[in-house]
């Protein structure tokens, strides 16, 4: 859970040097991979960022409706997709770029929860929802953007929410239960992991 936890917070970041350039998968393939985190109905209408062949971020497509997903990182194992509510973007952006500068995650995490109280970065005053797909790696396929087993958790933001604010616990009691993560913070969310098993595959 900490590992993913980790990562999650730095949706989109990229990777540091390296040594040798991913295969980056084709703009509609990435496109349709990152959807996948998206609601059905959302999908076509959403903003995507993914790779250029040079592995440069970058939009591949603007949207029309107020979700922003992101491509897989073609430098990280197995899959890892998600999409947000356009409001989250300045959260999200500032977190790639102190990823991009050698932060670690967290200076990452302390550097925008000051940057919040100082009205440098500005969070969404409403819930808002960000969705995470991941896979294996020998359940995903990047040449055709194929998915096997596929997982999607469910978060939404509400910051400086609080259990007592929100009525909810914070740690799961059940599987699949809602519950609220770093509350009183900038990123106070709550986290809904359904049970893998029940999980529909896409």
């Amino acid at each position: 859970m900490k590992s993913f936890l980790s990562s999650f917070f730095l949706l989109g970041a990229m990777g540091s040097s390296f040594a040798q350039t991913p295969t980056i998968p084709s703009p509609d393939t990435q496109i349709k991979v990152a959807v996948l985190a998206a609601p059905a109905d959302k999908r076509d209408g959403a903003t995507v960022y993914g790779y250029t062949a040079k592995n440069e971020f970058t939009v591949l497509r603007k949207g029309t409706n107020e979700l922003i997903c992101l491509a897989d990182d073609p430098a990280q194992k197995g899959l890892n997709v998600s999409c947000y509510h356009r409001d989250l973007d300045p959260f999200m952006e500032r977190g790639r770029v102190l990823k991009k500068e050698g932060k670690k995650p967290n200076e990452i995490l302390a550097i925008r929860e000051q940057e919040t109280k100082d009205k440098k970065l500005t969070m969404p005053s409403h819930p808002s929802s960000l969705f995470s797909y991941t896979a294996k790696d020998e359940d995903y396929n990047p040449a055709t953007g194929e998915v096997k087993d596929g997982y999607l958790r469910y978060v939404v933001y509400i910051p400086y929410a609080t259990a007592e604010s929100t009525g909810l616990p914070t740690k799961p009691e059940a599987p699949g239960m809602p519950w609220i993560m770093d509350p009183g913070t900038h990123r106070a969310h709550i986290m809904i992991n359904p049970p893998a098993s029940s999980t529909a595959h896409h």
